[in-house]
Formats: structure tokens, sequence, C-alpha cells
């Protein structure tokens, strides 16, 4: 029987509006941002968190890649390490093609073969990954392909003795939209991008106010302040920096700028260290430099660590020969966990 006229017109505007629902919940599950929450307990029995962390590194060996990746295994093994993090850049110059491409493997897999690093890699996308398949990186096949590998865009890892949060920094920077000259980006997933920034930024502002976690550290490819090449990231000063400070976090982490740096804050506890000398580093293009806050600047490769417990944490910089240019350390002593 056919339908009559107002009841073809009912179902008409009935499946628009589910259409358009549609639309709009595709839309919205594009932008979001939500802070998928890892759990990592220390192999200590002493709650001693150990780790490694390099940036701006995958290029095949070349570059003295292999020399570092070389001294992070030695000295991986004298500190029993419990995961690696990757500060972003992890393949040049555009990213993966795929999850299939065999770059993964040539600059990552056959690289880090120490069985010290045989460890998780956690880690975030740089702009140069985002010249790519940026979603490859995030791929359950590139995990079958080398379990150690852990990548999404921005989450949560969870130890006992601290909270890392690894935030997506390269969508804040205007230029890759503005001006990206001849450079094509993966914006699959970030737009509209307006969207997902707010909702990275609230949904990290909400997830470090719940946190009761002792130290509270923040880990994303661009610099918040930097002496390097590319200096301060402005977008992140103005946008990131505010909800960092208000919730006491303790250390921001970054690469981007090819050379390692240890930079104070006059206005608040926070620690700004760069650790971006995976592979090709500058030699003496520097941006400018505050004596006021720099407590440490080397425009070569290396890496760096950091070992954590309840109460005191250290952190050391080596070089591409492994030699241990700038330690520093600091410690809540007088402070107990909420």
């Amino acid at each position: 029987m056919a339908l009559n006229h107002h009841l073809q017109h009912a179902l008409k505007m009935v499946i628009s509006i589910s259409v358009m629902c549609l639309v709009l919940n595709n839309d919205m599950n594009l932008a979001r941002a939500e802070l998928e929450t890892l759990v990592h307990h220390p192999d200590s029995s002493a709650l001693l968190l150990s780790f490694l962390v390099v940036g701006d590194w995958g290029r095949k060996g070349t570059h003295n890649q292999s020399q570092v990746a070389f001294q992070m295994g030695r000295i991986g093994e004298t500190l029993d390490l419990d995961f690696i993090i990757s500060t972003g850049d992890n393949f040049y110059d555009k990213g993966l093609t795929s999850e299939y491409d065999p770059a993964f493997e040539d600059s990552f897999t056959n690289i880090y073969t120490a069985s010290s690093l045989q460890k998780p890699w956690y880690t975030v996308l740089g702009n140069h990954d985002y010249r790519g398949d940026a979603l490859a990186q995030s791929s359950s096949f590139l995990k079958q392909k080398d379990s150690r590998w852990v990548c999404l865009k921005s989450f949560i890892l969870n130890t006992d003795v601290a909270e890392i949060f690894f935030i997506d920094t390269t969508p804040f920077q205007d230029k890759y939209f503005t001006d990206p000259e001849d450079q094509v980006y993966d914006w699959r997933g970030v737009m509209p991008r307006k969207k997902y920034l707010a909702n990275l930024l609230k949904d990290l502002d909400m997830a470090l106010k719940e946190s009761t976690a002792k130290w509270k550290i923040v880990v994303g490819h661009h610099p918040i302040k930097s002496d390097g090449h590319h200096g301060n990231t402005q977008e992140l000063v103005v946008q990131l920096l505010p909800i960092l400070q208000a919730n006491n976090v303790d250390f921001y982490i970054n690469g981007h700028d090819h050379c390692l740096e240890h930079i104070s804050s006059r206005d608040s506890p926070l620690q700004f260290f760069t650790s971006g000398g995976g592979s090709k580093a500058w030699r003496g293009d520097m941006s400018w430099m505050n004596l006021d806050e720099t407590k440490f600047y080397y425009d070569g490769q290396g890496f760096m660590s950091m070992q954590i417990t309840e109460n005191e944490v250290q952190v050391i910089f080596y070089d591409v020969s492994g030699s241990a240019l700038h330690k520093w350390s600091t410690s809540k002593w007088l402070y107990s966990t909420i």
C-alpha cells in the first residue's frame, strides 16, 4: 500500500534528521581528544622508574642515529630501564607512507637492537610525522611487527611513581595551516582544528586536576621554551603553559629542536627539557639564550635519562659518545602524596 503524502513527508524528515545527526556525530568524533590511559608498573620493587628520552631520530641509521642508539643501549643497561620515550619526528623526512612502509624497520626495529632497549617505546608524533600517513604510526599492525611500539596522538601513562601526559602539539602551530609552503600535512582526526585543540586542552586540564601523582610530567614534540633554532612555540606559551603551571606540572619534555637543553622557569618550579638529538644535529644554530633560565645547552647529538622515586628525580644528558654532559636532580622530601 502506498504511503500517504503526510506520512511520506514525515518519513523524509526523520531520515534527514538521522543523517544530520550521524554527520554531526562523525565530525565530533573526528575532533575528540579524549586521553586514553595506559598503565606501566616499574620493574623495580623499590619503586624506581627509569627511562630514556630521545627525539628527532628516524634516519635509517644515518647522521649518527646508530651511534646514539648504541650509547642508549649501553647506558640503558646500567639503568635497568622500564621504557623509552620518543618526543616525535620518528621518521624523516615525511613520516611513514603507510603501515607497510619499510622505513619502520629501517629506522626503528633494525637500529635500536640492544637488549636494554627491548622495552616499550611510548611515542608522540612530530611535524615531520604529520607529513606522511599520520595514522599509520598508531596502527596495530606496527605493534604486531614490533611489540615495543606504542604510539597515540595524546594519552596518559600512569606509573606507580609518576603520571606522564603525552600531548599532540603539532596541530597547535598556526604556520602548518596558514603557510605550509610545499608540505602536505595529514590532518585526519584533527579537523575541525579549533574543536580538536579545545577538547585536548580541556581533557588535559581535567586529567591533571584529577591526578594524585607525586610527579606530573607532560611530553610533546614542540618546545614551550627553547634556545634552539625554533625557539619558543608561542601557541604553546599562550595555550598550554598556563594549564601546566596551574596544575603544578613538574617537567615538560620535548624534541623538535635538534639539541639537548635544560631551562628553568622563573615564575614556577616547572622545568623544561629538550631531547631532540637522536640523529641530525644543528651545530651553532641557536635562536637566543636567556642566561637567567638556561641551565644547559648542547647543540649536538645525544639523549636524556630520567630516574624517578617517590621523593627524588635525577636527569642526565648524554652525548653521542655516551659521556654525561649535564646532571640535575630535585626532591620533594617535604611533601607527601595527596
